[in-house]
């Protein structure tokens, strides 16, 4: 099996240049600076334990791709930028090309669904950054990282069992899940506090904000009859000891998937897909989720407005829902 890595950043490019180092045929599409700093240098990969040059096949298009039988797409794009994606590679690709969509959120597969037969979900947790262009990090050292992978919107195939047998022989642990989606719910929940992370500093005003989000994600999947129990996503601290976790240098993990993008500037964040589906889910079902609402809108406003993380006191947002 190859991999075409449709979106190389942080989770992207670790998992390709993981992928590339234990022998797979893999192929990055990046875009803008981090394109241009792979095309010229490569691929620079940083671990507690090493530093690497990969210099692993780049192009800006899925159209620049001799696209093959054997070849899966890994879609690691946000969630705003999934469609773009996805029509890109609807041009480009076969129409039988298995589609893993290997991102935060919900909303993905749904998207891939309708233009893509062979869609798979997977849910990620990789201790991973990019806020450099050429660049990632991994921070994990007894394992990169864990994905599970499961077709979407139940099962397990073929496919399955080859990408994740493709990604243990990568240094990530992985298993394929009949169930995908009970687990993307559980890690959705996880990703609620994202938005504080990004936005707010660290302190219990920022936790107590992060759980009343999480309290109404719980109750509009509840109302939603959706199941979302799993201990296994919901031990994020067994995980993280279990990957063993370490700075590299005096670097320790930088903050989460929105706080990065944040971070390098990003204009757009993926709030909307994440805290944005609680939002929806209560609309639907008549659950209020007043605190998701705000932290939609301030994300966004932070983004388009260029504001650095870290910058709003979390007890003047959560003065702002009284």
């Amino acid at each position: 099996m190859r991999f075409v890595i449709v979106g190389a950043g942080a989770v992207g490019g670790v998992v390709g240049a993981r992928l590339y180092q234990a022998g797979f045929g893999v192929t990055l599409i990046a875009r803008g600076a981090h394109l241009e700093a792979i095309e010229r240098g490569g691929l620079r990969l940083e671990t507690p334990a090493e530093r690497v040059v990969l210099r692993i096949p780049v192009t800006g298009s899925a159209g620049a791709i001799e696209w093959r039988e054997d070849h899966a797409a890994l879609v690691f794009t946000k969630s705003q930028d999934t469609l773009t994606a996805l029509l890109e590679l609807r041009a480009a690709a076969p129409p039988d090309v298995p589609v893993v969509c290997v991102q935060n959120g919900v909303e993905n597969e749904r998207l891939a669904l309708r233009l893509f037969a062979e869609v798979y979900g997977a849910v990620v947790m990789t201790p991973v950054a990019h806020l450099e262009p050429g660049v990632v990090q991994a921070y994990g050292t007894s394992l990169t990282g864990y994905i599970d992978i499961g077709r979407y919107p139940s099962g397990v195939d073929g496919v399955c069992e080859q990408v994740s047998a493709a990604l243990r022989g990568s240094g990530f642990g992985s298993a394929a899940r009949p169930d995908i989606m009970r687990l993307k719910y559980a890690k959705l929940l996880t990703n609620l506090g994202n938005a504080v992370d990004a936005l707010c500093k660290p302190g219990p005003d920022s936790e107590r904000l992060i759980e009343l989000a999480r309290a109404e994600g719980r109750a509009a999947l509840r109302a939603s009859a959706i199941d979302y129990a799993a201990p296994e996503v919901d031990d994020v601290g067994a995980r993280w000891k279990r990957m063993g976790v370490r700075p590299i240098g005096d670097r320790s993990r930088p903050g989460s998937s929105t706080w990065q993008s944040i971070a390098r500037g990003a204009r757009a964040v993926e709030t909307d897909y994440l805290n944005g589906e609680v939002v929806l889910l209560g609309r639907t079902n008549g659950v209020p989720t007043p605190v998701n609402e705000l932290l939609c809108r301030l994300a966004s406003r932070h983004a388009a407005q260029g504001m650095g993380p870290g910058t709003l006191a979390s007890q003047q947002v959560l003065a702002e829902l009284r």
